[in-house]
């Protein structure tokens, strides 16, 4: 961030003094000051812009609505209403002199009706209107309430006004009026500091459901989010009522704040702030939602720069997540400890657990304040504690405050003392309440602290859609996913993968693999790999074996291998087993990797698993166990392979689904591949839905719910025509389907079968007959009179993927068994692309085979079997460069506005049938 600092003073704003003589000479007094105000915060952009700290802004600001109100307020005042039985009162965050760029102000007219008496209303109704009035033609955003001191303790009653009321500021008037308010909503009057303190704790729970239950959404709302702004000022409305407290300094003085927490506060509070200014000043209006439009602009302008492995828009975020993060645990510790302290009456009953620990009421608490200083290895032991001890529910606040304050006796020497090493690998042999403890651990900064790599990827975020949680946060979500693998009421879940875990031999190495399969990221360069290279010091560190090390290490360099082959690799291929086989070597490894594969593709994003990606890494899995168990042994037994897929087809359909002379003519109808490509049932399927169609009939579409992949398997038989993929294409597309695998053959009597599996925008299968019927028909309806899919200029593209401007990359990949290439895309994720993808083919002369479609967040990665129109690979450097141009030309393209002609089929918004 930027170093230099900036300053500024009330002397910087003289037109401040300005404001009575605009309200008495000026014809347009209203136009002037709305000018004035613009160019006030223009003056406070500069100043934050040029490094002025947040809480010089925010003083300023402050201060110059005050005068500004004040001012506006003398000037509207008679006679007969400038009395003390009035007085202008400042409340909520503005109360507190917090008041932002473009914030509303909150403010209260107190009226007093022992003054005023029976006139009040009419005494006050012109004056209080004129200065609203003023006050809204200027442009400032205004909350107001006119209340009376027994208005107000009646509307006490509500938690919101009660805490609105109790950070009430004068502005103008009689500061016994508001004393006498102040005594009026105290809690010897309303709400007793207990009762205040359960009901703000409840509010605080309910709004971190309602925003997530996480402090590390991709675009998180500083206010309200978790570790946001609010759980800063929970702690003081919390605490206040009890210690009729107004700052957070004054709880220093009342020992419930360290004078180290409350810098810690302040420090987390200022940099909050100064986002929060940012998006005030970037907005133009009140904003408390950290875009993605807005933390690129933000991180330039807080002088954030690119470097290796590491965006300033990913330097930014990190610093926010660590600050949320902080501010969190101190909202925790500190929440906590008030209850446990001050608010709870029963006695506190201590059960010895060793030396060093008790158990009170429940939670964990060392036996005295130097417990950790005398003996250092009790920061980890503590952990284990909770872990040898599962009816225990925590741990004592006061203890947690010593864990984070001695943090600094976690020094080199501390990760090399076998207690350390031996307590620390113990908490993965045991596994119970493993996710649990890690997080508390990565919570209180033990984890990062022992383990210095972990501590460099916390609040580390990736800047795209598909990973949607820091690096640690997905890390811990990966291990939970594990875990949960061995709970009872989950195991049907995922019951191979439960059975597969239940039965490993020593599951740490897989926790420790889940641990550490993302620990180099943000260093540059491929993090698996340097990840190995981590991986295998650390454990060689804690005493594991060399082969356990070198599995765990494995793992690491090599868990993204089997997501790849599943989504990328075309899985009925012999040889891409065998060579998946061949990389895992044998089912311990296998069985590993395939459950590191599952909780982390489960840990980095809803959106990424579903069942389709479940029931492809279930193929995976089985066909290459299978593999294993026989050898290489595939490609020789081809011939017996098909003569027993024959019989076995042959037996089941005839004579009672079709004929034996039909049955004949369809099996001589495709080559060997594509028997070999399918399962039996998908065969099965196709021959009783075309056996016995006769040319008039083409061309037929039929859609199931193929249970096996999880999606919507969609089959099309017609004349072969030269434009079929792109018509079929622009039938998905205006269908709004999302085609992910797609198996294209032809026949030497000039018929064409594809094979589609599609899913809908929310990633589901489309089950009903009703949706099923309405594709069969469109897309049928587009091959006899073929439309084009949705005009990419035309085509809306989402607000968030606009932030993430991918450039398309066309790479040939090899040549497979001599007949096809492989041609991989890269570029943005956008509506129709494999639609414009098609045009493209259409125009080259490429002929289509198969295609695996991925979607990594606005990122798709998809995988095109290729050949020319003759069937031959394409290996020509000059046509491939043709090629990969007209693709890069076709896909990078300004998209602005979607097209109205498309049918729409989202789970939430079921299609119906009119």
């Amino acid at each position: 961030m930027k170093n230099k600092r900036a300053s500024l003073s009330r002397r910087n704003f003289p037109a401040a003094a300005k404001i009575v003589g605009i309200l008495s000479n000026d014809p347009q007094p209203h136009k002037t000051i709305k000018r004035i105000l613009q160019e006030t915060r223009e003056i406070l952009h500069h100043a934050q812009s040029d490094g002025a700290s947040s809480t010089n802004i925010i003083s300023l600001w402050t201060w110059f609505i005050d005068q500004l109100l004040i001012n506006i307020w003398h000037s509207v005042q008679t006679p007969e209403s400038s009395s003390n039985c009035c007085s202008l009162i400042a409340v909520g965050g503005y109360g507190r002199n917090e008041l932002h760029p473009s914030s509303d102000i909150d403010l209260m007219i107190l009226l007093d009706d022992d003054e005023a008496g029976e006139n009040i209303d009419d005494t006050f109704a012109e004056s209080g209107e004129q200065f609203l009035h003023i006050l809204w033609d200027i442009g400032l955003d205004i909350g107001h309430s006119v209340r009376t001191v027994d208005e107000c303790k009646e509307a006490a009653i509500d938690l919101t006004v009660v805490t609105n009321l109790m950070e009430a500021r004068l502005l103008s008037g009689s500061v016994e009026l508001l004393q006498k308010m102040q005594a009026a909503i105290s809690p010897d009057q309303i709400w007793p500091a207990d009762e205040y303190f359960h009901a703000k704790l409840q509010e605080q729970q309910a709004r971190h459901i309602r925003f997530g239950e996480t402090a590390y959404k991709l675009e998180p709302n500083i206010k309200e989010s978790p570790g946001g702004l609010r759980d800063l000022h929970m702690i003081a409305w919390a605490t206040m009522r009890y210690f009729n407290a107004t700052s957070l300094e004054e709880l220093v003085q009342h020992e419930f704040l360290t004078g180290g927490e409350y810098q810690t506060l302040i420090r987390c509070r200022n940099f909050l702030w100064r986002i929060r200014n940012g998006l005030h000043f970037l907005t133009g209006r009140r904003e408390d939602r950290l875009l993605f439009e807005h933390q690129r602009v933000l991180a330039t302008e807080f002088g954030y720069t690119d470097k290796l492995g590491n965006l300033a828009v990913e330097q930014l975020m990190k610093h926010y997540y660590r600050t949320v993060k902080e501010l969190g645990l101190l909202n925790d510790i500190l929440l906590q400890h008030f209850e446990e302290v001050f608010l709870v009456q029963k006695d506190n009953t201590s059960v010895e657990i060793n030396r060093r620990f008790n158990a009170i009421n429940g939670y964990v608490d060392v036996v005295d304040n130097d417990v950790f200083n005398r003996q250092p290895f009790a920061l980890l032991e503590v952990f284990y504690i909770l872990q040898d001890f599962p009816d225990l529910k925590g741990i004592r606040a006061n203890t947690i405050r010593l864990i984070h304050n001695t943090l600094n006796l976690i020094t080199p020497e501390f990760r090399q003392d076998i207690a350390c090493r031996s307590l620390f690998i113990t908490l993965f042999r045991n596994g119970t309440g493993l996710t649990h403890i890690m997080r508390k651990m990565n919570d209180y900064g033990v984890l990062g602290a022992y383990f210095p790599a972990f501590g460099r990827i916390v609040g580390l975020m990736q800047h795209d859609l598909f990973h949607i949680y820091t690096v640690d946060v997905h890390i811990l979500f990966v291990i939970r996913n594990l875990r949960r693998l061995s709970v009872d009421k989950f195991r049907d879940e995922h019951p191979l993968a439960s059975k597969l875990l239940a039965s490993l031999f020593k599951p740490e190495r897989l926790y420790l693999a889940a641990l550490l399969h993302d620990i180099a990221k943000g260093r540059g360069g491929n993090h698996s790999e340097k990840g190995e290279k981590i991986s295998i010091k650390f454990c060689r560190q804690h005493d594991l074996s060399e082969y356990d090390s070198r599995l765990v290490a494995w793992m690491v360099r090599n868990h993204l291998i089997m997501s790849w082959t599943a989504q990328k690799m075309d899985i009925s291929d012999p040889e891409v087993i065998a060579e998946f086989a061949h990389t895992v070597g044998d089912q311990e490894h296998l069985d590993n990797i395939y459950l590191l594969t599952m909780a982390d593709m489960r840990g980095t994003s809803p959106k990424v698993w579903n069942d389709w990606i479940n029931k492809l890494l279930l193929q995976l899995y089985n066909t290459t166990s299978r593999h294993l168990r026989r050898g290489n042994i595939d490609s020789e037994r081809n011939e017996e392979r098909l003569a027993n897929l024959r019989q076995t087809l042959s037996s089941s359909l005839v004579p009672t689904q079709i004929s034996a002379t039909g049955f004949q003519r369809y099996w001589s109808l495709f080559d060997n591949d594509y028997y070999l490509r399918y399962e039996v049932d998908t065969l099965k399927w196709h021959i009783k839905t075309l056996a016995n169609v006769k040319i008039l009939e083409l061309p037929v579409v039929a859609v199931r719910y193929a249970r096996n992949s999880g999606s919507t398997e969609v089959l099309v038989f017609t004349p072969d025509l030269a434009n079929l993929l792109v018509r079929t294409t622009a039938g998905f597309d205006r269908l709004n389907l999302n085609i992910v695998d797609a198996r294209l053959h032809t026949t030497q009597m000039g018929f064409a079968l594809h094979n589609y599996l599609v899913l809908d925008q929310n990633d589901n299968a489309i089950c009903t007959d009703t949706e099923q019927k309405e594709i069969e028909e469109a897309l049928k309806d587009q091959l006899l009179m073929p439309r084009k899919g949705r005009d990419p200029w035309k085509t809306h593209l989402p607000r968030v993927l606009k932030q993430f401007p991918i450039p398309t990359q066309v790479n040939f990949l090899e040549i497979r068994q001599g007949q096809y290439t492989l041609l991989e895309v890269i570029a943005q994720d956008r509506p129709g692309l494999l639609y414009q993808i098609a045009e493209v083919f259409e125009k080259c002369d490429i002929k289509l085979h198969n295609a695996k479609v991925a979607t990594y967040g606005a990122r798709i990665e998809d995988i095109f079997f290729v050949s020319d129109l003759g069937n031959k690979p394409i290996t020509d450097c000059e046509q491939q460069g043709y090629i990969r141009q007209n693709i890069i030309d076709r896909l990078d393209l300004n998209s602005t506005q979607a097209s109205d002609n498309t049918i729409i089929f989202n789970k939430k918004q079921p299609v119906t049938n009119n």
